[in-house]
């Protein structure tokens, strides 16, 4: 394993453990998901701008920011909006078991974009997940989750498409996407929500959600600059586990029969897809 793959995995990995955390944030306040997305993106615009300001490097993130930073803002903001709605729509478990999703649909694009055919396990196992998706849907339906679970589904969408087009172009500036997309994000949220009444502990709490997610949002582009896009969305999926176990232990948060079912058929789809490499010796070590 190269060095420049380890240290892929190793930023993917951080990253997963902090995405883990948004519906903890969002379900912790009482502010509107509008309110939520307002705060977090100015927050994450302040750390994120001070964070390029200590690395010397504001001014070369954006003088380098052409159409693939503009893509990735795009697809960022809007991603971000659906993500935060999804979490007051419906469960975290059905967002976190969803976005499960994010390695197949990477795999998937990468065919059809780079013109590198997955193999037949991996076309197996996107049957199989998106199997468990439909079994996820139905079972929203009938609870009234389903617009939830939607835009769940919109923000894996947007996540494997940023995976892929990082991976394609890493000289793309993650660190300005993220900075552009917040301040996106900032405009419909203050049309449609009402952030200035919302109530100063709750504030502070969505200031610290903030730099959360603006780390992990510079992590998971750095590290996808070293990894194929399949992988990186494979190990940021340490968060569908993570997720309903955190739901559970804060809010006592038990999945719905539908997601436990839906998502136990997405998670095998990720594991039997990765099955191969899985496989492989590791190298010999020699001791220091």
């Amino acid at each position: 394993m190269s060095p420049n793959h380890t240290r892929g995995l190793t930023l993917v990995a951080i990253s997963a453990l902090l995405f883990s955390t948004p519906g903890l944030f969002t379900r912790g306040v009482s502010a509107s998901g509008w309110d939520v997305i307002f705060w977090r993106g100015l927050f994450g615009i302040i750390f994120t701008g001070a964070y390029l300001i200590w690395r010397g490097q504001l001014r070369a993130q954006f003088s380098r920011f052409g159409w693939t930073g503009w893509a990735n803002a795009l697809l960022w903001s809007t991603g971000a909006i659906g993500y935060l709605q999804a979490y007051k729509l419906t469960t975290i478990a059905e967002v976190s078991l969803i976005y499960g999703l994010a390695p197949i649909l990477s795999a998937l694009l990468a065919w059809a974009w780079f013109g590198e055919p997955p193999r037949k396990v991996v076309l197996a196992a996107s049957i199989l997940a998106f199997i468990g998706v439909a079994v996820i849907g139905a079972g929203a339906l009938g609870a009234g989750h389903l617009l939830g679970d939607a835009l769940a589904l919109w923000m894996t969408i947007t996540v494997a498409i940023s995976f892929s087009l990082f991976r394609k172009y890493p000289d793309t500036p993650a660190a300005a996407s993220a900075i552009v997309a917040s301040a996106i994000a900032l405009v419909p949220s203050f049309y449609f929500g009402d952030p200035i009444h919302v109530p100063l502990n709750e504030i502070a709490i969505l200031a610290v959600f903030g730099a959360v997610f603006s780390a992990a949002s510079v992590l998971l582009a750095e590290g996808a600059k070293f990894l194929p896009a399949g992988e990186t969305a494979l190990m940021s999926n340490l968060e569908v586990p993570v997720q309903p176990l955190l739901a559970w232990l804060v809010f006592t948060e038990i999945p719905s029969p539908a997601a436990f079912l839906g998502g136990a058929l997405i998670i095998f789809a990720i594991l039997a897809s990765s099955w191969p490499q899985r496989q492989k010796p590791l190298p010999a070590v020699t001791p220091p």
